[in-house]
């Protein structure tokens, strides 16, 4: 169960931004005993892969603050962020030091899908949101917007790994967030619309 839990946070936290949760899993399997990744996932811990994750992550940090850049960026992540997100589900679920989760380990293709699935719905959340924000605040919203992502992710990915049955709550929060801003959007696009013509 705690297993589950930590690989929905993570995986969750990659639908914000993909590299945030990577590199926690990288760097605390790499520098703890927390969690101890299996075999087929060690490569995540390896230098070039944080350095090449670290990089990814400056870029997006960045892009993602631009109005209309991160939109195509949000468009090009349509495919990075649920697949990182099935890669960290599939290998914390099945690392032993979770829950010891055998099942996990023995299926490590439910982890991949789950994750695949939780991390596209929160994409799907913020990439639909993000023009209407960049819309209603003339641009102005994206870097606010995007660092509040951020430190969601960064949030989320702790809790994940430190206290997973927390992540019903994070869960729940991101939830409700992502209904607000979508109930946001259908307001601001019914405000935008023409009045109708009524007749004589």
């Amino acid at each position: 169960m705690l297993a589950a839990l930590t690989g929905t946070g993570l995986s969750a936290a990659a639908g914000l931004n993909a590299y945030i949760p990577f590199l926690v899993v990288a760097l605390v399997a790499r520098f703890t005993d927390l969690i101890v990744l299996p075999a087929g996932y060690e490569w995540m811990t390896s230098g070039w892969a944080i350095g090449v994750g670290s990089l990814l992550l400056l870029a997006e940090v960045v892009l993602d603050k631009i109005p209309a850049v991160d939109t195509v960026n949000d468009a090009i992540q349509t495919f990075i962020r649920p697949s990182v997100g099935g890669l960290i589900f599939s290998a914390t679920s099945a690392a032993s030091e979770i829950d010891r989760s055998t099942w996990m380990a023995d299926h490590p293709w439910v982890g991949v899908v789950l994750g695949v699935v939780v991390a596209g719905l929160v994409h799907t959340g913020k990439m639909a949101a993000r023009p209407v924000v960049n819309g209603a605040t003339v641009g102005l919203g994206a870097p606010v917007v995007s660092t509040v992502e951020d430190g969601a992710s960064i949030g989320l990915s702790v809790v994940a790994i430190l206290a997973p049955v927390f992540v019903v709550v994070a869960l729940g929060l991101l939830a409700w967030l992502l209904v607000w801003m979508w109930l946001r959007v259908r307001e601001w696009r019914r405000s935008r619309r023409p009045p109708s013509y009524a007749g004589p």
